[in-house]
């Protein structure tokens, strides 16, 4: 990446005087009141993040930044939907079995079955139905209940049946292509022998225990019910029919001819699931510029103000992530609207975005990309904050960087200008370790400003990395390191002061892997 540097435009002397407004006491009092008791975490369309909205509501009427979601009061509604499990077990044989433990299921997959009671499950091998082998071969299936495992069959050689090579088939590797095999067969229930059970639930448990937010009504799955368990539980299951599993996999090898086995259970499968509405808000302020010429031009500041809530008597403070972010935008908006109330600035109007649902996978931003209240060709840019305050296990001992992220994706002149803000006024120490394309966090990816870049909209995401408290409820003020709070959120100041101000636009002259479109 080649460093440079590109002329400053704005009035210096005005960015420093209007920076010195900034002050650590000054965002210790918001985050302060942001991050408390009293907002319950922020989690998503909770009753704690409606008072946090209004909150912040109140504040943009404070420092006099106007409503541009008329005739909404300052916000953006977005109505989500999303499933939750009412009741979720399994028993055989009158043993329950644990969700989490010995089996689980992704809501995703799965249709509201209060209750399934079945007296056989069908061991019908991998469940494979292709030209070259199939283990569904004139057996009916329809509304029953079937058990499948992973890979596909052998010869004795070790080839495959399917392939006739070495080399395992696409049935192997997507387990889908079983799941639309058992959903053209009419399949009821799915059950996944998955012998990594326990290290899919650790990497997956978001996904499988969290609220799966979306736009619109949820799709009914075409697949059958499906349910991943264990090796043991699959034992209990099979029985004494297990020297009969065997044989039968043998004469597979053999002939290679799918032959299921019936075992006879006691099954009882509750899978009642709901589906619900909730109800979350965007909260936007803006500065109208001052340049007739200008100020339909619009720069965006965004930072999500959603976190993880509240679960059980333990609050998810949040006070980093992104609390930090969320009173960062709030200070530099009171400092912009301190400046335009004496008739300096800015040229362009200046928009902050608080989004929502960030922690529930980009959604507010994403929608608020599909339905801008100023239209995305005027936007000339987003800087998005997101946890800058405290500092990670890659700089224990500094609290003088900040990482840059994707200034450099879309317009090398957005990339510059930060780079002359920074030698001009804040000698931070950037790292660009997460803006690398092949750096496996792929944070680029991962914040608000994505649903800008996407549709061509130069962004800069302004990050301090993740912390021992990441996502804990001890992420709290007492943690955050103020003078580095300040330093990094005056910085931002002067950036977004150069962008409202330039003459010209930045323009878009990178050409990127990032699939955008006007």
């Amino acid at each position: 990446m080649a460093w440079g540097q590109l002329r400053l435009e704005a009035d210096p002397f005005a960015a420093s005087f209007f920076g010195r407004n900034i002050t650590k006491e000054e965002l210790k009092q918001q985050l302060t009141r942001l991050a408390s008791n009293e907002f319950e975490g922020r989690e998503t369309g909770s009753p704690g993040q409606e008072k946090a909205a209004a909150y912040l509501i109140s504040r943009l009427k404070e420092i006099g930044a106007e409503n541009p979601c008329k005739p909404a009061e300052y916000y953006q509604n977005i109505i989500f939907s999303y499933t939750r499990w009412e009741n979720l077990s399994v028993s055989i044989n009158d043993k329950e079995f644990t969700h989490l433990k010995d089996f689980f299921c992704y809501q995703e997959e799965n249709q509201n079955l209060p209750q399934f009671k079945v007296n056989e499950v069908i061991s019908l091998g991998h469940g494979i139905d292709d030209a070259n082998y199939t283990d569904y071969r004139s057996r009916n299936v329809k509304g029953k209940v079937v058990m499948i495992y992973p890979g596909e069959p052998l010869n004795p050689d070790s080839t495959s049946q399917i392939t006739g090579t070495r080399e395992l088939s696409e049935w192997s590797k997507d387990l889908k292509m079983k799941l639309k095999a058992a959903a053209e067969h009419r399949v009821r229930v799915i059950l996944v022998v998955e012998p990594n059970l326990r290290d899919i639930i650790n990497r997956n448990r978001n996904r499988i225990v969290g609220q799966r937010l979306q736009f619109g009504q949820i799709p009914i799955p075409e697949t059958p019910n499906t349910i991943y368990i264990s090796p043991e539980m699959a034992k209990v299951i099979i029985g004494e029919k297990d020297e009969q599993l065997i044989k039968t996999r043998q004469k597979i090898r053999e002939t290679g001819v799918g032959r299921p086995i019936h075992l006879p259970v006691n099954m009882i499968i509750r899978q009642h699931l709901t589906r619900n509405v909730l109800l979350s808000k965007n909260v936007m302020g803006m500065i109208p510029g001052l340049d007739p010429r200008l100020k339909d031009e619009v720069l965006v500041l965004s930072a999500h103000y959603d976190h993880l809530g509240k679960k059980g008597s333990s609050i998810f403070h949040g006070a980093d992530d992104n609390g930090s972010g969320t009173t960062a935008v709030l200070e530099i908006m009171e400092t912009i609207a301190e400046a335009k109330a004496q008739g300096l600035g800015p040229k362009r109007s200046v928009l902050c975005i608080f989004f929502t649902a960030e922690e529930k996978g980009l959604l507010g931003s994403q929608y608020y990309a599909g339905h801008p209240v100023i239209p995305l060709e005027q936007t000339i840019a987003d800087i998005n904050i997101d946890m800058i305050g405290r500092v990670d296990a890659q700089h224990p001992t500094s609290d003088q960087y900040i990482y840059v992220i994707g200034s450099d994706r879309l317009s090398s002149e957005l990339h510059l200008l930060n780079e002359s803000i920074n030698n001009t006024y804040s000698n931070l120490e950037f790292d660009y370790t997460y803006n690398k394309k092949n750096d496996p966090n792929q944070f680029y990816y991962r914040s608000d400003h994505y649903n800008f870049a996407k549709h061509g909209v130069p962004s800069v995401f302004f990050f301090s990395g993740v912390h021992a408290d990441y996502h804990k409820p001890t992420d709290t003020v007492d943690k955050i390191l103020f003078d580095k709070y300040e330093l990094i959120t005056k910085h931002i100041f002067y950036l977004t002061w150069e962008l409202a101000n330039r003459e010209d636009r930045i323009k878009v002259d990178v050409t990127d892997d990032t699939n955008y479109h006007r």
